[in-house]
């Protein structure tokens, strides 16, 4: 059954395919003739080709370090089906890394499951159908229109997948944030969640079906209300933070969260179009930054800009960055032994908590030999030889990191495949990162 559902959507490619480089023939590597004027030519681009030539090295040598700071998906995504499931615009989201993240978790026995960001319950659909072991399934999300969303598909998949444990699957779902898991946790009464739980996904990134709704106010190609709330009943809105907010919180913000290089230029801005009755629609914030953005990067220029802008401000109203280190690591705290925590981030300032938080759990120092263990001691250092044991079996895991408490199995993040990319543009920021409890 899971093989089925696996190669439903996608086809493993055995044999990555080689790094293509550009050609670097020397300039010198041409026929020669006897006529003179073209060896006069030839002498004359000689210094024009080597600096290309140089310039083509410098090139791959950066391309190859982009290519040594990520692990690309050597899946093969099969675009029919990918197109025939999500290629319309009733598609409410197109799960992201939805193969790479069914292998993460095809060797292990999900008899309990939690997703931390049901979302539209893409990837949890997926595992489900993947996994007919399965028998306590555990759902969270903060957007009630998500949640709704997620029960719905959720009930439709066991519905008409009658397979033989299908009756036996109990699902919860919750209108909560992935902060508060271990206090749902604790809602679910139910033996099998006593020594933690076999799976847990976390996808930190924002759902199709609330980019496209104008009046969420996430999209800067949509004209809406300058709102941003992941949960609609909290009470900071994005309106609050441009109109309201002192000027050095401002510039905070852009700075921080948004990682802009020209957020000095865009507080002050801000600041001053209060005087003018301020900022009350997304096409207001991004007629700002058009203004603001030098004509000379195009349309290109001012997106971008206004990319990394709303994205600080969707990151203040949601305080997102403050819970998600506690998140993390109540998440692998709730894991039983062996089970895996995947987490799929969308920027940099995710990713980067992500990477650390995982290292600060893993305590990735050694323990030293001149050093008497305890029991626990010994029985943790005999679950790693185990758990490396299994890893060494899976063909997406590429490099590991051991620590005391458990295994990172993604030493560098997965990143989607360029197929993945071309079809769904909202993936290229996708980064995968899996830890596993000794």
């Amino acid at each position: 059954m899971a093989r089925v559902v696996r190669n439903l959507l996608f086809r493993s490619s055995a044999v990555p395919p080689p790094f293509k480089f550009h050609d670097l023939r020397l300039p010198g590597s041409f026929s020669f003739s006897t006529s003179a004027s073209i060896r006069s030519k030839a002498r004359k681009n000689k210094g024009k080709n080597l600096e290309k030539s140089s310039n083509i090295s410098v090139i791959n040598q950066s391309k190859l370090s982009q290519v040594k700071r990520r692990t690309r998906s050597e899946k093969e995504l099969d675009e029919e089906a990918f197109l025939k499931n999500y290629g319309n615009e009733n598609s409410a989201h197109v799960p992201v890394l939805l193969g790479e993240v069914l292998d993460v978790f095809t060797s292990v026995t999900l008899r309990s499951f939690l997703d931390c960001t049901l979302g539209a319950a893409g990837h949890s659909s997926a595992i489900i159908r993947a996994h007919p072991e399965m028998q306590v399934y555990v759902g969270l999300d903060v957007d009630p229109i998500a949640h709704e969303k997620a029960q719905s598909q959720l009930k439709s998949i066991i519905d008409r997948d009658s397979f033989d444990t299908a009756s036996a699957l109990k699902v919860h779902t919750f209108l909560k944030n992935f902060k508060d898991v271990k206090s749902v946790l604790g809602e679910v009464a139910d033996d099998l969640l006593t020594g933690g739980v076999n799976g847990i996904l976390m996808d930190l990134g924002m759902s199709s079906m609330q980019v496209n709704d104008a009046g969420r106010g996430f999209s800067v190609l949509k004209n809406g209300p300058l709102d941003m709330r992941m949960n609609p009943k909290a009470t900071l809105k994005a309106e609050d933070i441009l109109n309201s907010w002192p000027t050095d919180e401002v510039g905070r913000v852009l700075r921080e969260y948004g990682e802009e290089s020209n957020w000095y230029s865009l507080q002050n801005r801000i600041v001053k179009a209060r005087l003018h009755g301020g900022l009350h629609s997304t096409n207001d914030l991004v007629d700002l930054i058009q203004n603001s953005t030098s004509r000379t990067k195009g349309r290109q220029g001012w997106i971008k800009t206004a990319t990394r802008v709303f994205q600080a401000l969707r990151i203040a109203v949601n305080d997102e960055l403050k819970t998600l280190e506690d998140s993390i690591r109540a998440c692998f705290e709730s894991l039983s032994s062996g089970g895996r925590l995947a987490v799929i981030s969308f920027h940099s300032l995710e990713d980067r908590i992500v990477k650390q938080t995982f290292l600060d759990i893993m305590n990735c120092s050694e323990v030293d030999g001149g050093v008497v263990e305890d029991e626990e001691g010994k029985r943790l250092r005999e679950l790693r030889k185990i758990n490396l044991e299994t890893v060494k079996e899976e063909a997406w895991i590429k490099q590991v990191i051991q620590g005391q408490n458990g295994t990172i199995l993604t030493k560098r993040p997965i990143t989607p495949s360029e197929k993945e990319e071309t079809l769904n543009p909202r993936s290229r920021s996708a980064k995968l990162r899996v830890i596993q409890k000794a």
